[in-house]
């Protein structure tokens, strides 16, 4: 081995509390830039492969039939913006049945003789494409489970037609929820409705702007009005990378503070250990090193254990990544993501090439040191430095050890500004994770609107037949139900919501309607703008509703796929991630015409002010028994893989932020112990005791902790006022300020004094090692 190489491995194993610090450090910034590159490249990827190999639709068009025909349809492929289109194909939207009973949920479906090949070409997972009339394919994400040779009947139609199943298909688009060949079309759609459909491929089809220029392009030949939906490809591909793109901005943010905390503990422990080792690096030239050979001799101490760090990083970026990564595996019949070789590389390329430069960077001083100076150097700071803060504490009416920690900070305000930046980083990182699982249980109380003390849950939807004879067991009755909970004593406030499922023109797949009887604005619906419904025809609907319809606050949107249309007027946004957001809130009477059978209710109460939530369950489950319906105290579950993941993750990279920050106390505390030696020896002579020892060595990083954690909180604050809206827009909604101000004063001053528990934490194993130094061993040290 060459004398260079003795002397970085000696370096490495002699510095042990500096090599970990380096090591952990560069291990959290790896781990969460693996994991956060890792998702920003394979949250598309899925989705892009398949529309790539299916020439997905750029736009697809919903028309009426009654105002355009299909030669007029056709020419409109001739458009300047097109480069490729299919159809017009004719569309129904219908209600089917699976099996003899059971209401099934409104679908749309299109008349197309194949799958396709120049513009969204249906994939076939199972069966075969339909041949003839009878025969129909449903997509893969059917409501209706598909089920080959299953029986579907439409009762509802003239004739009643019934289609069986021959095969099961998937539009990387989403263009209709099953197909048919066109012949099947016209006995599938009832008098006066019916449309047409037509999927256009653009040149320029990018951005927004592009797409709705082709939308233009399309249309502007056409009569007016004749477009009555729309659904572009990038509203799509979101919605795909919905999943993994919720956790990007939240993995910036720790990947972030991990790499600009390697950045900040590599030099400090590398400008310390060129401080402490000045003898040394005198002795080194004395003996023939050059100046770049000692730059290099401390450059490789510190990438030795980055090196480790980044391996142990990676490991730890893959092992995190699978929980996230899994909720968006074979989507689109893909293979198991993975995360892609070239991240990894990129990843350990950048942080070493980082801690190499910051290294370097630090230990150019030790290079440019004379031999002589080096060598004529002691470890003792300079004896002036902070006398005016030991003047000022010594005047405190403190015990003496406490006086003497409390001015240590400014004998080496350069060490002391270290640690504080070290402690900074770690207090960010705990106030932003508090807040950020404080907002999550908020956006989850709005998605499960669990603000009622008892709920008597809906029976789940009929999908299939239900038996005859005894066993068969009646559908309960809300409107008994309601009476029975009204007339239970101790009932408080009192609602129902019931559910079923419509269409809105543009939009492929089904939204559901929840219809309220009784007034639900205590439910635990939060508001992000306008108001709650209170009179019938007006509705709420969430953020991405508005989105993808195109729709916002006073536009009306029209329900399909019921008895008759409904035409509602949205007069608020409600936040509601459930089913994508696609959802519609409304007052009950608004469906009496088009749905008067509303059988398939839950009931939510609040209990009279002193009334018992449990006593009061069971004597209303004895009145409910015979309706076949049970009551449960407390409100729906709020539980979700999605915030049990986030908060995991935010526990797991905030505890490695801050064993990383109390390691950078633990460098810089030691340090200082180290030169300190002989005045502790001295104190201790004098007759300070191993208890007195440790309160000084303690409170020496007191006034940085309180400061650095007093910076820290303003800072996580901003810094998760910054990522939870991001958040947000990455899965299309909008968070109101109930989400984001969730820090208050009860919860302000511990996490300021985080600051001085991770400056504690770092500072008591030196503090430990001072108190059992024995004094003469400390008197003779130089």
């Amino acid at each position: 081995m060459s004398a260079l190489g003795k002397v970085v491995r000696s370096g490495v194993g002699r510095r042990r509390v500096q090599t970990l610090v380096i090591g952990l450090a560069t291990m959290m910034a790896v781990a969460a830039s693996v994991l956060g590159g890792s998702l920003i490249v394979v949250s598309g990827a899925p989705f892009d492969d398949a529309f790539a190999k299916q020439h997905g639709a750029h736009l697809s068009v919903q028309f009426d039939a009654g105002k355009v025909s299909a030669g007029q349809l056709s020419k409109s492929k001739d458009a300047e913006e097109v480069s490729s289109a299919a159809g017009p194909f004719r569309t129904a939207t219908v209600t089917p049945r699976a099996g003899e009973a059971g209401p099934g949920w409104p679908m749309t479906v299109v008349g197309r003789p194949d799958p396709g090949r120049s513009v969204d070409e249906v994939t076939l997972l199972d069966g075969r494409w339909p041949t003839r009339s009878g025969e129909i394919v449903l997509s893969a994400g059917s409501s209706l489970l598909p089920t080959m040779g299953m029986e579907i009947a439409f009762s509802d139609l003239p004739g009643g037609p019934t289609l069986t199943v021959v095969g099961v298909a998937r539009s990387v688009t989403q263009t209709a929820d099953a197909w048919v060949v066109p012949s099947q079309l016209p006995a599938l759609t009832a008098p006066g409705s019916g449309g047409y459909q037509m999927l256009y491929r653009f040149t320029d089809a990018g951005t927004t702007a592009q797409i709705t220029a082709g939308g233009r392009a399309v249309t502007e030949s056409l009569p007016p009005g004749s477009a009555v939906g729309e659904q572009s490809w990038l509203t799509v591909k979101k919605t795909a990378e919905r999943d993994t793109a919720l956790y990007v901005p939240f993995l910036i943010a720790f990947g972030v503070l991990g790499l600009v905390m390697s950045v900040l503990i590599v030099g400090n422990v590398v400008a310390s250990a060129v401080g402490t080792g000045t003898r040394r690096i005198g002795v080194l030239k004395a003996v023939g090193f050059t100046p770049a050979q000692v730059v290099r001799a401390y450059v490789g101490q510190a990438l030795i254990p980055a090196a480790v760090g980044t391996a142990l990083g990676v490991l730890a970026g893959h092992l995190l990544a699978v929980p996230v990564l899994a909720e968006t595996e074979e989507v689109y019949g893909a293979s198991s993501l993975a995360i892609a070789p070239w991240v990894d590389l990129a990843v350990i390329a950048g942080v070493l090439c980082l801690v190499a430069a910051t290294a370097w960077a630090s230990a150019w001083r030790a290079g440019r040191l004379r031999t002589v100076d080096a060598l004529a150097v002691g470890r003792t700071a300079s004896a002036g430095r902070g006398r005016w803060a030991a003047r000022l504490a010594g005047r405190l009416p403190l015990p003496q050890p406490v006086a003497l920690g409390l001015a240590r900070p400014f004998a080496r305000p350069a060490r002391a500004l270290a640690m504080g930046t070290a402690i900074l980083f770690g207090s960010v990182a705990v106030t932003f994770t508090v807040g950020m699982g404080a907002s999550l249980g908020q956006v989850m109380e709005a998605r499960a609107h669990d603000a009622a003390d008892v709920v008597v849950p809906a029976p789940p939807p009929d999908f299939g037949p239900r038996g005859s004879g005894p066993e068969k067991q009646p559908r309960a009755d809300p409107v008994a139900v309601a009476a029975a909970i009204e007339a239970a004593a101790g009932t408080g406030k009192h609602y129902s919501a019931a559910k079923v499922r419509a269409t809105v023109s543009g939009l492929t797949g089904t939204v559901n309607v929840i219809a309220f009887t009784g007034d639900a604005s205590w439910g635990g619906y939060t508001m992000v703008s306008g108001r709650w419904i209170d009179r019938p025809g007006e509705a709420v609907v969430p953020t991405p509703f508005l989105a993808a319809t195109g729709t916002r606050i006073g536009d009306t949107a029209t329900l399909n796929g019921l008895a008759e249309p409904v035409t509602v007027r949205i007069v608020g946004e409600v936040l509601d991630p459930r089913n994508d957001g696609l959802q519609v809130f409304t007052d009950a009477s608004t469906l009496t015409a088009a749905r008067p059978d509303l059988t398939e209710a839950s009931h939510h109460i609040a209990v009279t002010s002193g009334t018992g939530v449990t006593g009061y369950a069971d004597a209303l489950n004895r009145d409910l028994a015979p309706l076949g319906v049970t009551a449960r105290a407390g409100g729906l579950d709020a539980g979700s893989d999605m915030v049990v993941t986030l908060n995991a993750l935010s526990a797991i990279l905030t505890t490695m932020l801050v064993a990383v920050a109390a390691l950078g106390v633990l460098n810089g505390v030691l340090l200082d112990t180290r030169e300190r030696v002989r005045e502790i020896g001295v104190h201790k002579a004098l007759g300070m005791t191993p208890r007195q020892t440790v309160a000084m060595v303690l409170t020496s990083v007191v006034v940085t902790g309180l400061v650095a954690g007093a910076l820290g909180v303003p800072l996580g604050v901003a810094l998760h006022g910054w990522v939870l809206p991001a958040m947000g827009d990455s899965v299309g909604l909008r968070l109101p300020g109930s989400v984001i101000a969730v820090y208050h004063g009860a919860e302000v001053l511990p996490l300021a004094l985080g600051g001085l528990l991770i400056a504690t934490l770092g500072a008591f194993l030196p503090a430990g090692w001072a108190a059992r130094t024995r004094t003469a061993t400390a008197l003779r040290t130089e």
